[in-house]
């Protein structure tokens, strides 16, 4: 175990997943916020019950700390933030954007996940992939293929990735602590793609259609319906432009 940014580092070689391990370590904490890594991945998984390809070489890590599991949309955004400014500060003029909820978008290409679980003793676990050197084979029917950043010239490991992303996320955790979350939505739209734009949000059992306004300070994405805004808590967002391109 050691010591980063005032977190402590468990760093494994092989786990099915790093959230289920941090979830085990939360019932007696080593610290009061630690970050649980491996090198291998085997039983990754994403938002809403998908799985997430974990291959070696990339990211895989799980934040735990104290915090209320009611602020897990805030930290949503908080985490996605501070992976958009990690991958700027390897490459500052890339073309990186944020996606509602929760994606980090490079040239278009997906290259992280998010997912936030509840723990004992009050932790909650912010578990976060990120494609470092690999990315699952791209497939052409998918909208938001996925990507690596060395696919994008940024050289880097996943030590280096996250000791930077710490640093980060430290910065902007400390904002939402002073300022709320109406400090961390403002950076946010900053680096939102779509934004004023028209997009679709795939629901559980329909799709919805209009021009995308931004958050609002509980998360929801608002979107503008010939002048009427429809409040937005859970979807898939895809931008009408790119769809004109497939």
């Amino acid at each position: 175990m050691k010591n980063l940014n005032d977190w402590q580092w468990l760093d494994y070689a092989e786990l099915s997943s790093t959230n289920d391990t941090a979830a085990e370590l939360c019932v007696n904490p080593p610290a009061s916020k630690f970050v649980v890594t491996c090198r291998s991945q085997t039983g990754g998984r994403g938002r809403r019950g998908r799985s997430w390809i974990s291959l070696e070489g990339n990211l895989f890590m799980s934040q735990a700390f104290p915090c209320d599991i009611r602020f897990a949309g805030d930290l949503v955004f908080i985490i996605s933030l501070s992976v958009l400014e990690t991958v700027r500060y390897f490459s500052a003029q890339i073309d990186i954007k944020l996606k509602w909820p929760n994606d980090v978008l490079v040239n278009g290409c997906k290259i992280s996940g998010i997912l936030l679980e509840k723990a004992e003793n009050g932790y909650i676990i912010a578990g976060t992939g990120v494609n470092i050197t690999a990315a699952p084979e791209r497939d052409s029917r998918v909208l938001y293929p996925t990507a690596s950043l060395k696919d994008f010239g940024i050289i880097t490991d996943r030590c280096e990735f996250l000791k930077i992303y710490l640093e980060i996320f430290d910065r902007n955790f400390s904002l939402w602590q002073k300022r709320g979350f109406p400090a961390i939505k403002e950076i946010w739209l900053q680096n939102a793609g779509g934004l004023n734009e028209e997009i679709s949000v795939n629901l559980e059992k329909k799709v919805e259609r209009g021009f995308f306004r931004g958050i609002g300070d509980d998360g929801a994405l608002l979107l503008d319906q010939n002048g009427s805004i429809t409040r937005i808590y859970a979807g898939d967002v895809f931008y009408t432009k790119e769809k004109s391109k497939n």
